[in-house]
């Protein structure tokens, strides 16, 4: 890539569909007829369901958004499913939080560090404490508090912040609530979530206490989009941790926390590159 392409705005399609000879090929000369030139290309076939994934990324020789509107068109015409993102749009990123704080510190430094490609545009809390770290960071810090019997009037608050803020993710940094199906399916947008990885093992309080008992030699953290059934989204990053009979609780809750902020972080920065292809109850991830 020449310096002056470097600069210029790339088109990134992430498509899917019935697999079928030559898909590869015709993405490319596609893109090649109307002089672009293409900057990165991966794909993958499940062989068990036969559908093909394409991640492609390219510079356009005209309109982007022109382009990016041809391109889903002629996606659709070879049977595919596409979504086609600029490179210069970054997404609007709200982080719902608690009390706890690891997750949400870790993201508010990669974020200050620019490792993140977005704009964090709010920090939303069913609780206080964590309004000084946010305030320190200079983000939009909201109070909603959430109880069982006004917890619907506290989702719709946090629904018309989202719009408010034109939100485009929803990163539930260790937020210690149940979002309901309601508030998934009006949000709209993507949600990623971040727990330990024992469940459906060890649920509950006090998970690593449970884990401990029991003499596990592995523990692990899982981030996935949230969906209206609990803990079940489709997983985007995962990550483990070997343990054993001289690590004590704190060091299983220590271990722990260093894997939730690890792939907490890795799982928002491939959504936020436009790597992950949502079928079904998976994902595809172009590393």
């Amino acid at each position: 890539m020449s310096p002056s392409q470097s600069s210029h705005v790339t088109l990134i399609a992430l498509l899917h569909g019935p697999d079928q000879p030559g898909l590869v090929a015709r993405a490319a000369n596609w893109i090649y007829s109307r002089q672009g030139n293409i900057l990165h290309a991966d794909q993958h076939r499940d062989d068990e369901s036969g559908i093909f994934f394409q991640r492609i990324e390219w510079v356009p020789s005209g309109s982007p958004d022109e382009e990016a509107g041809a391109f889903s068109m002629f996606a659709s015409e070879i049977g595919m499913q596409v979504s086609v993102a600029r490179s210069d749009e970054t997404s609007r990123v709200a982080l719902f939080v608690s009390k706890i704080e690891h997750c949400f510190v870790d993201f508010l430094a990669r974020w200050k560090m620019g490792e993140f490609p977005c704009e964090l545009a709010c920090v939303i809390s069913n609780h206080n404490e964590l309004a000084p770290i946010t305030e320190y960071y200079g983000v939009p810090f909201h109070h909603v508090p959430v109880t069982g019997e006004a917890k619907e009037s506290a989702e719709q608050k946090q629904l018309s912040l989202l719009s408010d803020y034109k939100i485009n993710l929803v990163v539930m940094a260790r937020y210690m609530q149940v979002l309901s199906e309601r508030f998934l399916e009006t949000c709209g947008c993507p949600v990623i979530n971040i727990h330990h990885s024992f469940l459906p093992a060890f649920a509950g309080a006090r998970p690593y206490h449970q884990a401990h008992s029991r003499g596990v030699k592995l523990i692990g953290a899982t981030a996935h989009y949230a969906t209206a059934v609990l803990d079940d989204g489709p997983i985007i990053q995962q990550d483990v941790s070997p343990v054993n009979h001289r690590h004590d609780v704190r060091d299983l809750i220590r271990k722990g926390r260093d894997l939730e902020k690890s792939v907490l972080a890795q799982a928002v920065r491939w959504h936020l590159e436009h790597r992950v292809l949502v079928y079904g109850n998976k994902t595809v991830v172009f590393d």
